[in-house]
Parts: structure tokens; sequence; C-alpha cells
């Protein structure tokens, strides 16, 4: 028992020193991603929130809806009511949605008021939409800019990206924006061509990217792992080949990429992927030992 247990934890830690943490889309998904932020765990917490009042809601209208049909129909009523109004009624229906909009506006105006008061950045970092794909620099001393394009099936095996389970079709880039974990990242969005929209679901980021306009957001990852997201702004033709990656890493892991990066992105991501595979390889090996 105690060995299957060290075993699982083993498996566990595993994962969590592994790239295979990565938030996408899943068959049959019915609900968000799991949050990689504090913001976006707020938006879970106010979604199934307001959940205490839709379902009840509904089904009271259901409800009301079956009731009227069947004791007001007019098999039921041959002599129809010649009612004007009911004063009850009428208060009630003007003072419930009032209370219950007000339920509903103060936790919303909350998670408003922390996603648009960022802390400190960290970092800042511009992202740019093209059609069709993302173009991102770093604002350091070094700068730092590449584009990001959609990794096709045959540049699989060069990149080293050929486990769909950690890079998906249609999702999986060239080259991931790579931010450290724990550290406040100022995005600054905006578009070269037509509008596009960066939104990254574990994040709870989502901003729309306008030629010609800055817009400003902000994330500040809490776990390791790569995350995927889309343009999710009806760009065109290749609209839905427009994927984002954001890698996630430790900050002596980053600042080594970003030292690299700022010669060589691409020997840079190389670099980064080794480093992270003997972390995860190194983890299995003590799991092993200690099994």
């Amino acid at each position: 028992m105690t060995n299957k247990l060290s075993a699982g934890l083993a498996a566990l830690v595993s994962l969590g020193a592994s790239p295979a943490l990565a938030a996408q889309p899943v068959d049959w998904q019915m609900g968000f991603q799991p949050a990689a932020t504090a913001i976006m765990t707020q938006i879970r917490g106010f979604e199934a929130y307001t959940l205490w009042f839709i379902v009840p809601i509904t089904l009271l209208v259901l409800a009301l809806l079956i009731y009227v049909m069947v004791r007001f129909r007019a098999g039921a009523n041959p002599n129809p009511s010649k009612t004007s109004h009911n004063s009850l009624i009428e208060v009630i229906w003007t003072l419930g949605p009032v209370v219950i909009l007000l339920a509903l506006a103060i936790p919303s105006f909350n998670l408003l008021t922390a996603q648009y008061s960022p802390p400190t950045a960290d970092y800042t970092v511009k992202a740019t939409g093209y059609q069709w794909y993302w173009g991102y620099e770093y604002q350091t001393d070094n700068e730092v800019s590449f584009d990001s394009l959609l990794l096709q099936d045959g540049e699989r095996a060069d990149a080293g990206k050929q486990d769909l389970a950690i890079y998906p079709r249609l999702l999986t880039v060239d080259n991931e924006f790579v931010v450290p974990v724990g550290k406040t990242v100022r995005l600054l969005v905006t578009a070269a061509d037509v509008l596009h929209s960066f939104a990254m679901p574990a994040f709870g980021v989502k901003m729309d990217a306008v030629p010609g306009r800055l817009n400003e957001t902000w994330f500040n990852a809490e776990a390791e792992g790569l995350y995927y997201g889309q343009c999710s702004e009806l760009c065109g033709k290749d609209h839905a080949y427009m994927p984002i990656a954001i890698r996630v890493v430790a900050q002596d892991k980053f600042d080594a990429w970003l030292a690299a990066a700022a010669d060589d992105v691409e020997a840079a991501n190389s670099n980064l992927l080794a480093a992270i595979e003997a972390d995860a390889k190194s983890v299995d090996v003590a799991a092993n030992v200690k099994n």
C-alpha cells in the first residue's frame, strides 16, 4: 500500500514538472478550463455564483408557464378574466429583479475592478495580431521580438513537438510566448491589419486587437505549464488557424531563455525545451529510485 501511494505521489510530481500540464480544449468540455491565474479563479467563482440565480429563475419561469398554460387554457376558462392589474404581483416582479440584479452587480463590479486594476508589472510584452499569426515584442533591456505561427504537421519532428497530447493539432506554434511563473505580465495588444482578439481562457484574458490602437491587459500565471488560446475575433479565411501558446516556466529558465532569445529565438526555444524535459526525466528517475 505504501509503495502504491508513493508511486502515485511521484507520478503527480512528475506531471507537475513536465510540459504535460497543458491547458487546452478537451472533447465534450462543458465548463471553463482550469484556472491558472487569480483572475480566472474569480471568474470561475462568479460563474458558479450566478448559477445559483439562473437555475432557480429558469425553473420558476418554466413552472409558471406550464401552470398558466394548464390553468388558464381556453377549455378550462370559457369566460376569460378581465383583470387589469394586481398590485401585489406588480410589486413582487418589480422588487424581485431589482434585488437579484443588485446581488449579481456587486460581485460583478468587484471582478471588473480586479481585472482592470493591474499590479505593478514585472514585464511588459506587446502582442500584435496579423493575418494570421501573432508577433511578440518584449520591452526589456535587450529587446526580444519574434513571430508565432501555427506549426504544420510536417514541421513537428524538427521542432521536437510530436506528442499530440502536449502539442495538439491546430494549437501548437513554432515559437511560444514565454513568461515566468508568479510574475505580473503587462500585455499591450494591437493589430497590424484587421481586428483580432487575444484570448487565453486559462488566464481569464480576452482583449481585442485593434489596428492603430493599444489595448492593455495583464496576467500573473500561478503554475508552470503550456497554455493554449486562439484569436477570438473573425479576421479572415485563416482565422481558425491563429493559435496562441503561452509557456510558463521558472524564473531561472525564463532568464536563460530571454538572454539567449536576444540573439537566436529558435536556439533559445530548443534550449528551454531541453531543460524542461531534463527536469521531467530527473523527477521520473527520483520517483523510480524511491520505489
